[in-house]
């Protein structure tokens, strides 16, 4: 499916066909406030930050789940230093 997200390299949105699978995508449980992140993808060589709420995800390229430790506190961290 093609999906809008704020890509860091280029700083802008742009589309991207993803597909979320159990093999490239963790997803974490108990979401319930704006912001949380709720799902991480590897995606093209990067990593596909998804937030609970009506917000873009947002992919950083060269990066991985397993960059993350497959953590969405680490995913966060990351989010914030790429995507002011």
């Amino acid at each position: 499916m093609e999906i809008t997200v704020y890509n860091c390299w280029k700083q802008r949105l742009t589309t991207m066909n993803a597909e979320f699978t159990q093999e490239n995508t963790t997803w974490f449980d108990g979401c319930t406030k704006d912001g949380e992140i709720y799902r991480i993808t590897d995606l093209d060589g990067g990593l596909l930050i998804s937030e609970f709420g009506y917000y873009y995800p947002v992919w950083i390229g060269g990066l991985s789940r397993a960059d993350t430790s497959y953590s969405k506190h680490k995913a966060l961290k990351l989010k914030k230093r790429y995507a002011h």
